[in-house]
């Protein structure tokens, strides 16, 4: 399948990839993409160590580092002048090298907890409604309207206090609106540029207490009463007020399969409108890299999205610092992707280079089609920064700028 695709994507005029290439690919944050400069440093590491696939995070929290229609520009992206474009300069910068680009988007987290965006055309001042509640919050949420400032600053407030459990601020797959919304950003981001892979991230809850919305809540609710004698709907309806949660906690079960159920709805949005303006795009998403934790806890179906077809790649993020438990995370994913590519997510910032690569070869060894380490921006700063890329190269990949 990866053949084939990479075969297109040459056929479109990428030429990074070579019809028996793995995929060599880096994780560039955001920080890389404030100035030219900083791009063509990245690009020239990259190349410079036999990498051909670079995943640019564009869109890092609800905003924009490329031309978006949509979104605001990137905060780190102020000192700039309005004309540079970060993602039309990595395309530019790695084509002449012969690298792939991938846009990068963080689907479902849209906020840091502190330092919130006040722009008003950002997501959670625009659609405040659409940000995913903590069931502790639930109570709250049902009671206070979300247009009010003061549900926005409850919601941080709480995350704040949880940075163990949740990253930042999710915007939820569980309104319709919200899906429209992502899958019109993609639409709008493969419209413009010339991009060889959309890549997923934070496709999912930030864990099984996520989202008691009261916008969710509702939606749930009208799912299961279709399926409720009139009797039996209107003795919940009596408790609801003093119990907002009282549907999710009757029927557990439908709850996680519902909930499930919308971000696979979300992937499949996106996906379309990315193959509608781009049909040979290659999509690719993030994923947890224990199939059985990312259904329970993630609520992220991942098989299912591959044996639908609407991801062409999985990139299972296996950062364990432990060698056994990073090869039961390779062997779980491998088990449960069926024939869609895997391209090992390795957290080389944990590791040595002689480590990573090791896990190169591993991760080759069981059958991934690709690797992808996370993340340029940590392994190129430091000490040994300058270093790091090559001694990979030349320990997994052979000499520093072959491509096989």
């Amino acid at each position: 399948m990866l053949t084939a695709l990479l075969a297109l994507a040459a056929a479109a005029g990428a030429n990074a990839y070579s019809r028996e290439a793995e995929v060599r690919g880096l994780w560039v944050l955001r920080s890389t993409l404030a100035s030219p400069a900083a791009i063509h440093d990245m690009v020239r590491a990259a190349d410079a160590s036999g990498i051909n696939a670079l995943f640019v995070q564009v869109r890092a929290r609800g905003d924009a580092y490329y031309a978006s229609a949509i979104e605001p520009r990137g905060s780190l992206l102020a000192n700039q002048p309005a004309a540079f474009d970060p993602l039309a300069t990595v395309i530019k910068a790695a084509r002449a090298r012969g690298i792939a680009v991938h846009a990068w988007i963080n689907v479902g987290l849209v906020s840091d907890a502190s330092g919130l965006p006040d722009d008003g055309a950002h997501l959670i001042r625009r659609h405040p409604d659409w940000l995913m509640v903590p069931r502790e919050l639930a109570a709250y949420a049902a009671k206070t309207r979300p247009r009010d400032r003061a549900y926005v600053d409850a919601l941080a407030r709480w995350t704040r206090a949880n940075t163990a459990r949740v990253e930042g601020l999710y915007v939820s797959p569980i309104p319709r609106d919200a899906r429209v919304h992502a899958a019109a950003i993609v639409r709008d981001l493969t419209k413009r540029y010339d991009l060889d892979g959309l890549h997923l991230d934070y496709v999912r809850y930030p864990h099984d207490g996520f989202d008691y919305s009261a916008a969710a809540l509702a939606e749930f609710r009208a799912d299961v009463a279709r399926d409720l004698d009139a009797g039996e709907l209107a003795a919940l309806d009596a408790r609801l007020a003093a119990t907002p949660t009282l549907f999710a906690d009757r029927f557990p079960q439908r709850w996680a399969d519902f909930r499930r159920a919308r971000v696979t709805a979300l992937v499949a949005g996106v996906a379309a409108a990315a193959r509608a303006e781009r049909p040979r795009i290659v999509i690719s998403a993030a994923v947890l890299p224990d199939p059985a934790a990312a259904l329970n806890v993630k609520l992220q179906d991942w098989p299912e999205w591959a044996a639908r077809g609407l991801v062409d790649a999985l990139c299972p993020m296996a950062y364990a610092e432990e060698r056994p438990v990073f090869s039961a995370q390779v062997d779980a994913a491998h088990a449960a992707a069926g024939a869609v590519p895997i391209w090992m997510g390795i957290g080389a910032y944990r590791l040595t280079p002689l480590e990573t690569a090791s896990r190169i070869r591993e991760a080759r060894t069981s059958g991934s089609e690709g690797v992808l380490l996370f993340s340029y921006d940590s392994v190129s700063s430091g000490r040994n920064g300058g270093r790091y890329l090559t001694d990979v190269a030349r320990a997994a990949f052979g000499a520093p700028g072959t491509r096989h």
